[in-house]
């Protein structure tokens, strides 16, 4: 019998089907002192998530975000330096695509305090790779995105997206829900 029955024979469903992913519960692990990073797989997108967790939780006034690559790193520096005396969320996306600037992210995270405001984070993304700080992962809440697979991973991943202002907005709420 093949092992992926046997677990759903003995322990159920969730332990076969990932869940569906809760941007809130990773930022409740989180404080000013502390990344969230979101480490990435091909097909997903986790900055769409972000902007909408951002309307939630109302920040997405203060916020901001950079893409990484050559020539940012100042930039990245500077909206850092912002967000942090601002109580601002800043997202710095492509980590892996600013290899040379990696150990002044390092220092960045290791000099995290507590004179910080209290709402400072810091949202990170990156593909996996050896030269991502190890002490920034240890010291962050890691979250990951996998593309879902099948219909009905799909399905659930959409219907979870959805919450009552959406559904009610709409032209024909009732047919909608």
């Amino acid at each position: 019998m093949p092992f992926k029955t046997i677990l759903l024979k003995n322990n159920g469903h969730k332990f076969i089907e990932p869940p569906t992913f809760d941007l809130s519960k990773s930022y409740k692990d989180s404080n000013s002192k502390m990344p969230l990073i979101f480490i990435l797989s091909s097909g997903t997108d986790p900055v769409a998530d972000f902007a909408k967790f951002a309307i939630e939780m109302d920040m997405n006034e203060r916020k901001g975000t950079i893409s990484l690559g050559q020539g940012m790193a100042k930039r990245a520096e500077n909206l850092i330096k912002d967000a942090q005396v601002n109580g601002k969320w800043c997202l710095l996306a492509n980590c892996h695509l600013s290899i040379s600037w990696m150990p002044s992210l390092e220092r960045i995270v290791e000099q995290l305090n507590d004179e910080i405001h209290p709402d400072f984070r810091m949202w990170l993304t990156s593909m996996p790779t050896q030269k991502f700080p190890v002490s920034t992962l240890q010291n962050s809440v890691k979250m990951t995105l996998e593309p879902p697979q099948g219909l009905r991973a799909n399905l659930r991943r959409s219907y979870t997206a959805l919450d009552d202002r959406e559904l009610n907005d709409c032209n024909k709420p009732d047919e909608f829900k």
